[in-house]
């Protein structure tokens, strides 16, 4: 998936008294497992304790219709242990937390349970489910 290599924004849909709620995020990923930072104190980590089911967009560049992107449904765990928080602390996060030790400083965890990747050269959207054994 050279998407997830390539693209690093994209959107983080969450559930919110049945509603969807879409923000921008930054995603980075390990394999197929994506990560993003978050302040303990919001609403998204407020509805992931609630749901931890969520919806991802990543990959339109806004060249056109036709630019290929992939849609993520997965499962989010919120993660506050110092090593995952030290591996994915960069500068990017100074503006919203004191440091890597910062309490408020979270990661999410998504793992996906499914792909599907739009505007493929066949046309049709390609849907890959992902079992655990594809994660490791």
């Amino acid at each position: 998936m050279s998407i997830l290599d390539s693209q690093k924004t994209g959107t983080l849909a969450t559930v919110r008294n049945g509603k969807p709620y879409s923000r921008y995020m930054d995603f980075y990923h390990e394999g197929l497992t994506l990560y993003c930072a978050s302040n303990r104190d919001t609403h998204k980590v407020g509805d992931l304790e609630e749901n931890p089911y969520v919806h991802i967009l990543l990959g339109y560049q806004g060249k056109g219709l036709k630019d290929s992107f992939v849609e993520i449904e997965g499962k989010v765990i919120i993660h506050d242990s110092e090593e995952m928080k030290q591996k994915l602390w960069n500068s990017d996060f100074e503006g919203w937390f004191k440091g890597p030790d910062d309490p408020d400083y979270v990661i999410l965890k998504i793992t996906p349970e499914q792909f599907r990747l739009m505007n493929t050269e066949s046309g049709k959207p390609e849907v890959y489910s992902v079992e655990d054994s594809d994660l490791e």
